[in-house]
């Protein structure tokens, strides 16, 4: 008979499940969230596994790669589906209920895979992130500032980078007791500002030393943070049908609204990376906004721009630029200035 598991993590224990091919519960208990007890948990030959679901989360690659290595046929499933299916199979939420709600999943094969990453594309991610956090706040402590000073009418203004700190002080050197409030902050600050900069250039010697970061970096707006970004974002390209399903993936496309006579087109889906979305967007406006030389991308974004504006042209073209990079990745070519054989054109 054949077996199926789902598995309900959190930060300490997880909920263990087991059914088999007729719906009936075979084993349930609670086990310690590491890899090697929920091996031992489901490492039993009177009760061989067909599948073994666990929901998409905070701890899901961890978990999937060491399930993996021991050989289970473990699924990562997505989370928006798992939770529509257990909001109409089940009355009362709880861990145990939830395992057993992944455990029918995985019997009646009524669930969607999301793609684990690589190892190296999740170490890559955890330094952009990492970058990405100390920019934010540095950023927000330098606002805070901004906004004690001006209790006092002390106006910063424009200051920016090593113009910052500087300013700081020329405002509070004639008043002691401000000076002794805000040298902590600008110590925060500057400690921040000290270790961004070595993230950023670790993140740089990184995309220099990847051969597609540097192919990507060869589109126009698309530097070391966006290329390495995009290829930890994709992992695998292979995963992709065609490169213009990588649009949808990363929540550039419209949404559809279709009921009956009814049929509206809405703002993009928004599904997806977050931050490789807004990369995309913020190359998209460099490339329309800041890059005088004209080429086939361009030109294509400012006849959209000139019939729907410039915010729409901005987020096609990102969506656009996605496509391309991904061709571009695929074939092993380089950014091609004219429209006659370019990639995902």
């Amino acid at each position: 008979m054949q077996y199926y598991a789902g598995l309900d993590v959190s930060v300490k224990e997880t909920s263990v499940c087991i059914v088999n091919a007729s719906g009936g519960t075979c084993r349930e208990r609670k086990v310690m969230s590491h890899p090697d007890d929920l091996i031992d948990a489901l490492n039993d030959p009177a009760l061989p596994l067909e599948r073994v679901g666990l929901e998409a989360g905070p701890m899901s690659q961890w978990l999937f790669d060491g399930l993996a290595k021991a050989g289970l046929p473990v699924f990562c499933i997505e989370t928006r589906h798992t939770k529509g299916f257990l909001k109409a199979s089940q009355t009362n939420k709880s861990d145990r209920n939830d395992a057993r709600g992944i455990a029918q999943m995985m019997r009646v094969g009524l669930f969607k895979t999301v793609h684990v990453k690589t190892l190296t594309s999740q170490k890559r991610r955890a330094l952009l992130t990492a970058r990405a956090l100390l920019l934010e706040k540095a950023v927000a402590l330098e606002n805070d500032m901004r906004g004690l000073l001006r209790n006092f009418g002390l106006k910063v203004g424009a200051a920016s980078g090593g113009m910052f700190e500087n300013r700081i002080r020329e405002l509070v050197e004639t008043d002691p007791d401000l000076a002794l409030i805000i040298e902590p902050l600008l110590a925060g600050r500057r400690t921040l500002r000290e270790e961004f900069a070595k993230l950023d250039k670790q993140v740089v010697r990184e995309a220099k030393r990847d051969q597609v970061c540097k192919r990507l970096m060869t589109v126009p707006g698309v530097g070391p943070v966006v290329s390495l970004a995009y290829i930890s974002t994709i992992d695998v390209p292979s995963r992709f049908r065609n490169s213009r399903a990588v649009g949808a993936v990363l929540g550039l496309t419209p949404v559809l609204n279709q009921s009956g006579e009814s049929n509206r087109i809405g703002h993009i889906s928004r599904c997806g990376d977050a931050m490789m979305r807004s990369l995309l967007y913020e190359a998209a406006q460099t490339m329309l906004t800041r890059l005088v030389k004209w080429y086939w991308l361009k030109a294509w974004a400012m006849n959209i721009a000139k019939r729907h504006g410039r915010k729409k042209a901005t987020v096609a073209l990102a969506r656009r630029l996605a496509v391309v990079m991904h061709r571009m990745w695929v074939d092993g070519s380089e950014f091609r200035w004219t429209r006659e054989q370019a990639p995902g054109a």
